[in-house]
């Protein structure tokens, strides 16, 4: 087999990339209550951004979780740090989690999860074309 062929072949589905742009609108960060995994290190970046100390983050907005972190949500379900108003409160430094949004793997496995991720989220499937090598990077910051 020559290399170009085997190359093609290894390609996922969405070797073209796929259109994303993120609308900031909250989607994926309100309703049902989930997880957003969190490391000491990252809340520690929160607490810089909030001006807080970390023990006082780590208690007020985070919580444990299956022998993790994970963010708290609000009594309505949505993230502690979304503002219906503002949008993400943190959005400088959000988690990774948020940051590869949608390019998890649960999402692009194949063409109808991305097909039912874009009629979740608004940004999916509109914009600028990721290209496969940045989503295949996002892909391996955490595996959802």
């Amino acid at each position: 087999m020559s290399e170009e062929v085997k190359t093609q072949t290894d390609q996922p589905w969405f070797a073209q990339g796929l259109a994303f742009e993120c609308t900031r609108c909250g989607a994926c960060c309100t309703g049902e209550p989930g997880f957003v995994w969190v490391t000491d290190d990252e809340l520690k970046q929160i607490a810089v951004f909030l001006g807080q100390p970390i023990a006082e983050v780590r208690d007020l907005y985070s919580r444990k979780a299956r022998g993790k972190r994970t963010l708290r949500e609000q009594a309505n379900g949505d993230c502690v740090f979304y503002d219906r108003k503002k949008g993400c409160t943190i959005y400088p430094v959000r988690p990774p989690q948020c940051r590869t949004w949608p390019f998890w793997e649960s999402n692009v496995e194949t063409p109808e999860d991305w097909k039912r991720t874009c009629e979740v989220c608004p940004g999916s499937g509109k914009g600028e074309v990721i290209p496969v090598e940045e989503i295949s990077r996002r892909l391996k910051v955490i595996k959802m």
